[in-house]
């Protein structure tokens, strides 16, 4: 069997990536991730309770987070579209879940992947207004409390 490709590693994260985390296969999804990966989301405050960054690095650290984005993920918020198009070089992946769907708004997010050697290395997740709303309200409901 021949090697895969860079082009091809990053259009089967692009695929793999959606699918397992919309059919919440925690494994599947950790799986695509470099042992010592980072990644980056406003979000990961919001749902690490005391977590002190947007930061995580490593599987140990990246699993309580991808375990908790996809059970309280929100499915009238999120639906999941995406227009199925990507931009890549083989190194760096990018795509978008737009804001405006055909089954009506949802939260905007940008997706930015650094891959090696057929796993992600780096993932950034860059939100929207509407994401940046909820994350606001959710960090003044924590305040309040």
């Amino acid at each position: 069997m021949a090697k895969e490709t860079p082009l091809q590693a990053a259009d089967r994260i692009f695929h793999q990536w959606h699918e397992f985390t919309r059919r919440n296969d925690i494994e599947a999804a950790l799986a695509l991730y470099a042992p010592d990966a980072m990644l980056e989301s406003p979000l990961v405050p919001a749902l690490l309770d005391g977590w002190p960054s947007g930061v995580l690095r490593g599987q140990q650290e990246l699993r309580p987070f991808v375990e908790a984005a996809i059970r309280k993920r929100p499915n009238d918020a999120i639906r999941g579209y995406r227009t199925g198009g990507y931009l890549t070089d083989g190194r760096m992946l990018f795509w978008e879940y737009p804001r405006a769907t055909p089954q009506g708004d949802q939260l905007e997010l940008a997706e930015v992947m650094e891959i090696e050697d057929g796993l992600i290395r780096c993932h950034r997740i860059y939100w929207g207004w509407v994401g940046f709303d909820r994350l606001l309200k959710h960090a003044r409901d924590r305040t309040a409390r």
